[in-house]
């Protein structure tokens, strides 16, 4: 019991970590907007991350076959690539909406607004026969007040980069969806890089072709790569699989929905970004919705997520 306990301790604290990431992302996100344009910034930090998480990639696997006891069935490769151009595409879709409005909005909105994702989910999982219970609508209409409140103006007109960030969030949606779906037959870490791998190569693709990148123009912003790439892609994500094999996936989802006032957070302190009372009002709403969504009584029936398997590793 009391091992049980210290492994749910520390899995809370290593999701705690991870949403702080997560919500310090949109600062460095906002900035590198001055600098690069937005596919040339997600190519970046993706392909980064993949070269931070290829290593201890590498290292696990070696590990496994060295430990008979830790060996799995193989999954075909043709599963894990589908799986990773699939995810990877999606993720590239879902950041592409973000960066693009984080041009025109401020970091902590769109934090806030990202955020929907969660009560999107419900709405797209209706698409595929997942059952959805009433209580789950309270959610909708609050994130519905709640972005009213934050996005719209007094002439009640939404700001071009809120809607643009807000179209996002059925990318995200549909990605959680996917990533439902194929983390049930693969490894979490192997399809974590083959998704950042597919999502960087679609971004440096169309910034080779749209944006045409020179090197004098992103080196003022190479920070906000290194830190998007190393920290948040290569370190939030590889947290989140760790923190997650020991808590149930709803804690999870509502230690790791904090994000979004992170994001707040650390707009104010490092951009000097303020919000009104209106907008502030307009949070705590989105707020309510996301832990609405996820709480027992509120949220989806999913099909169930696998419990941490003989090789160590769950679906996350």
């Amino acid at each position: 019991m009391k091992a049980s306990r210290n492994k749910n301790t520390r899995g809370t604290v290593l999701l705690v970590i991870t949403s702080i990431i997560w919500g310090s992302s949109f600062v460095p996100q906002r900035v590198a907007m001055q600098h690069m344009q937005p596919f040339t910034f997600t190519a970046a930090r993706f392909l980064l991350g993949v070269t931070v998480l290829l290593p201890i990639l590498m290292v696990l696997k070696s590990g496994r076959k060295k430990d008979p006891d830790k060996t799995s069935e193989k999954v075909p490769l043709k599963t894990y690539l589908t799986a990773g151009v699939v995810c990877g595409s999606l993720l590239f879709m879902a950041v592409s909406f973000q960066q693009f409005g984080m041009q025109t909005t401020d970091a902590g909105k769109a934090g806030f607004i990202s955020s929907m994702y969660v009560v999107v989910v419900p709405l797209l999982g209706l698409i595929t026969g997942r059952r959805v219970r009433k209580t789950v609508w309270l959610g909708v209409l609050l994130a519905v007040a709640g972005v009213y409140l934050l996005s719209f103006t007094s002439q009640l007109r939404i700001e071009r980069g809120d809607l643009i960030v807000l179209m996002g969030t059925v990318f995200w949606a549909a990605h959680i969806l996917m990533l439902d779906r194929f983390l049930a037959e693969v490894d979490g870490l192997s399809l974590a890089v083959l998704q950042f791998l597919a999502a960087g190569l679609i971004a440096l693709a169309a910034a080779l072709l749209i944006e045409k990148p020179e090197i004098a123009q992103i080196q003022p912003g190479v920070w906000t790569i290194l830190y998007s790439g190393i920290v948040v892609v290569g370190g939030g994500y590889t947290l989140q699989a760790l923190g997650q094999k020991s808590i149930h996936p709803t804690v999870a989802a509502i230690i790791m929905s904090t994000e979004a006032v992170f994001a707040v957070f650390f707009g104010w302190a490092l951009l000097g970004e303020h919000l009104s009372i209106r907008e502030l009002a307009g949070c705590v709403l989105m707020f309510a919705a996301v832990i609405a969504a996820q709480m027992p009584g509120f949220g989806v029936f999913f099909s169930p997520k696998p419990a941490a398997t003989e090789t160590g590793e769950i679906g996350t």
